[in-house]
């Protein structure tokens, strides 16, 4: 049985594989297929204009890796998928008390959102003294860097 590649199937064909992308992008959200979705669309745009099917699957194949390799880094980026912080993540930026003294060489305690943390001070030189309101700067093993808060 001879497979007819008419000038109306492949038209067809392209349309249907941007749609089979995008419903696998928007189940997958992994922003790979995606890009694959444009080059069928290229691919289709081709088909209409006359382009020959040599010409289509390299024009698919060129445009979904030049766009895989160009943007998907920045919309992963921007987009943020597939990162979740973790617990110790969230902390960083959070407001703590010091419920006792912290110095840079001398571990203290923070109350971090009803937590209690060893911590250290993230500035040279300087004491934070208990009761002091402190910012989480990063967390490094099971210290919490702080820095005071300037009210």
């Amino acid at each position: 049985m001879d497979f007819d590649f008419s000038w109306m199937s492949a038209p067809i064909f392209w349309l249907a594989a941007a749609i089979i992308f995008v419903v696998v992008e928007g189940l997958t959200m992994g922003l790979t297929t995606i890009w694959f979705a444009g080059g069928a669309i290229i691919a289709l745009i081709a088909a209409l204009l006359g382009a020959g099917l040599a010409v289509q699957i390299v024009l698919f194949f060129g445009v979904s890796v030049v766009l895989l390799l160009s943007t998907r880094k920045l919309f992963v980026k921007k987009l943020r998928t597939g990162q979740e912080k973790t617990n110790i993540e969230a902390l960083i930026g959070k407001e703590a008390v010091a419920i006792s003294a912290i110095g840079q060489l001398s571990t203290g305690r923070v109350m971090i959102g009803g937590q209690e943390w060893s911590a250290v001070c993230g500035v040279e030189g300087l004491t934070i003294e208990e009761g002091t309101k402190v910012k989480v700067t990063a967390i490094e093993g099971v210290k919490a860097i702080v820095i005071p808060l300037s009210e």
